[in-house]
Order: structure tokens, then C-alpha cells, then sequence
């Protein structure tokens, strides 16, 4: 095999790996954000991993409340509204996630929300959230890859505005 060849074998190979990066980031992070945000409600399961669905309005659960009021103790935010923005975005932010769709703000959301679980919940677990953090800076920085609705969208916009 030549220089020339080994080279393009690379160059194939970099931007597989790149896809594939993006996507894992993406649906990791989701998997990992939605089944927190699962532990937080009542009333809907749509549990990904253990094939479980059960259809309701959901709702913040009394557990969960109970946590944030003297676990998870947030400062300046009262109790029961962190348990509901912290349940909302561990829905709605994978969603987006998995969907691509709006990739770098979901993944600055989930960012911001590693950095409070560090600073303020769990701060012993810095390896777990330096590995969140590094998966949602690599979707900031790179954003959510040719898998990603966000790809087709920006093309489209972009031909109308032009």
C-alpha cells in the first residue's frame, strides 16, 4: 500500500470516525439525561433500555421533590421549581439530542446542567461529568454530524435565504 493510499484509507476512515463520534456523543448523552429525567416523574414511562411504556400526563414525582428539597439543595432556586426544570430538560434537551435537531443548544443545556450536578449535587463524580462534558463540547464545538436533522435543515434555510 502507498503513502497515497494509506492516506485516503485515513481520510475515509476520519470521517466515519467523525460520524460516529457525534452520534454516540448524541444518543449517550440522551440515554443518559432521559432515564434521570424517568426517575423524576410520575404518570408516563418510556423506558428505552428496559423496553417499558406506560402512557399518562406526566408530573414531577413527591421523590424527586423531596430530593431537591434536601439533597440536592440548588441555591437560589426554590426547590420545587429546580425539580420541574431539571425533569423538563431531562426530556426535552434528549429528545433534541437524538433527533439532532438543535444539537449545539441541547447539548449546551446538558452542558450547563453537568456543571450545576458537579458544583452543587455531586462534586465527588467528576469523572462521569468530565466525560458528559467532553461528549456535549465535541457536539458544541463539531455539532450533531450528517446523522442530525439539524444538517438538512441548515442546507434548506440557507437556499431560501440566498
Amino acid at each position: 500500500m502507498s503513502l497515497r493510499q494509506a492516506s485516503t484509507h485515513m481520510d475515509i476512515f476520519g470521517r466515519y470516525a467523525d460520524e460516529a463520534i457525534a452520534l454516540l456523543a448524541r444518543i449517550g448523552l440522551a440515554f443518559t439525561f432521559w432515564l434521570s429525567g424517568q426517575t423524576k416523574i410520575e404518570g408516563l414511562v418510556l423506558d428505552p433500555l428496559g423496553l417499558q411504556v406506560q402512557w399518562g400526563w406526566p408530573r414531577v414525582s413527591e421523590s424527586a421533590l423531596e430530593l431537591f428539597r434536601n439533597e440536592y439543595a440548588l441555591p437560589l432556586l426554590p426547590p420545587d421549581w429546580a425539580a420541574l426544570m431539571a425533569a423538563t430538560a431531562e426530556h426535552v434537551l434528549p429528545l433534541m439530542l437524538v433527533l439532532g435537531l438543535g444539537t449545539r443548544v441541547a447539548a449546551l443545556g446538558v452542558l450547563g446542567m453537568t456543571l450545576v450536578i458537579q458544583l452543587f449535587v455531586y462534586p465527588l463524580a467528576f469523572p462521569t461529568h468530565a466525560l458528559w462534558a467532553a461528549s456535549a463540547l465535541a457536539l458544541l464545538v463539531h455539532g450533531g454530524g450528517r446523522l442530525a436533522l439539524d444538517r438538512p435543515l441548515a442546507r434548506r434555510f440557507a437556499h431560501k435565504g440566498a
